[in-house]
């Protein structure tokens, strides 16, 4: 008589959950794992719950994991993963309870994802608490664990806590990786302590450390967001010398910081940059140089951006049109700011405040009253509550 192997049982079994078989699926895995001439191993479960997690409908995956009755810390993760992938956040702590009642000893793994969905949410003293147990049930936190501790740290707003934490860690032979030291630098910069943001980046280098893309792309954004656009630009080249290849993000942020300070002619020569790098600007990065070349009144260049942006396959979203009716007012283009208000709402965009009070914005200043009460009485019809800024755009 011919028996599946674990391969055949991977690739089958996770299409009869995912059909609503659970009951079949449970009694072809009872039969396999209880005949003699089979050896199931510890990964055989991390290999089953993975790929029905990753075919299944949810529903289906856990009424078989709660059917099969996991067995390992592995089927366990997975199960937990997958529901603190989609969002399930109530059901992952139940299934951990469950874990926990069955007598299966919960690993570092786990602990982790359960660890960093509190740190996520903001649940510090959770989070210590979780923490705690996870020592007195002996098991030992990893690098992961201590980056997370520190990131939920920073998160709630605890940022001296976190500083504390990490030199205690450091004090007792903690390696730092790049994940240790981002949270810091970030929180350190939010709070315009740039010089300590900037020691710390070098004592990580002295610590060993290399700092990768991510980290240069939290220094550039805190220090360019912060009007040291130049201190910003140096980090970049360093990052370049230093054979650290930037993202698409470490492009987009200099550009942003440009923009912010109205350079644009700098933020053109990045954005193009971004192009030469072999790289493709993202609807996000498009958005913000059409915006930064509108404010500066470049509306023909911010046009030519958006042509060769829908060329690409991207279509606009509701800031840069908002973005682009408002700059074309400005610059009394106010037909080519009527016909983005009709193309918004062709490709399925819903219009805001902000998009009438442009475009009331617009035929007001051009001395087109009538249409710009016209607006005004088409935003009430559609339910949209005007607010300060669109009574102060209203013609007197």
């Amino acid at each position: 008589m011919l028996y599946p192997d674990c391969v055949t049982l991977y690739t089958l079994l996770p299409g009869v959950v995912k059909a609503g078989s659970v009951e079949n699926a449970f009694k072809v895995v009872k039969n396999f794992i209880h005949h003699d001439r089979i050896s199931v191993d510890r990964s055989f479960w991390e290999n089953l719950m993975a790929g029905i997690l990753k075919e299944a409908d949810l529903n289906h995956a856990v009424s078989f994991a709660e059917k099969v009755v996991l067995p390992t810390p592995e089927a366990y993760y997975h199960l937990i993963d997958g529901l603190l992938d989609v969002h399930l956040t109530e059901l992952a702590w139940v299934t951990y309870e469950e874990m926990k009642c069955a007598g299966c000893a919960t690993d570092v793994s786990t602990y982790n994802l359960l660890l960093d969905d509190l740190a996520k949410s903001g649940k510090v003293n959770e989070l210590f608490d979780l923490y705690n147990e996870m020592l007195h049930r002996g098991c030992l936190p990893d690098t992961i664990t201590r980056n997370i501790l520190i990131s939920g740290l920073v998160k709630s707003n605890r940022l001296e806590k976190a500083i504390d934490l990490y030199y205690d860690l450091i004090s007792g032979g903690f390696s730092p990786t790049p994940c240790t030291y981002g949270p810091l630098i970030d929180g350190l910069l939010k709070l315009k302590r740039l010089d300590e943001a900037k020691n710390l980046f070098e004592e990580m280098i002295e610590y060993g450390c290399k700092p990768n893309c991510a980290i240069y792309n939290i220094l550039i954004n805190g220090f360019g967001k912060s009007g040291d656009v130049e201190t910003a630009r140096e980090l970049f080249n360093r990052m370049v010398e230093e054979g650290i290849r930037p993202d698409l993000k470490s492009y987009s942020i200099l550009v942003d910081c440009f923009c912010l300070l109205g350079r644009v002619d700098d933020a053109t020569h990045y954005f193009e940059e971004i192009k030469a790098a072999g790289l493709d600007p993202d609807l996000i990065c498009y958005s913000i140089i059409i915006n930064g070349l509108g404010k500066a009144g470049k509306v023909k260049d911010a046009l030519t951006l958006l042509d060769e942006m829908r060329s690409r396959g991207m279509t606009p979203d509701l800031y840069t049109f908002n973005s682009l009716i408002f700059n074309l007012g400005i610059a009394g283009m106010v037909e080519e700011a009527g016909n983005m208000y009709k193309e918004l709402q062709l490709v399925g965009l819903k219009p805001d405040v902000f998009t009438y009070n442009a475009l009331i914005r617009a035929y007001s200043i051009s001395g087109k009253l009538d249409h710009a009460y016209g607006v005004y009485e088409e935003m009430m019809l559609e339910g949209c509550s005007p607010n300060t800024g669109t009574f102060a755009q209203l013609p007197n």
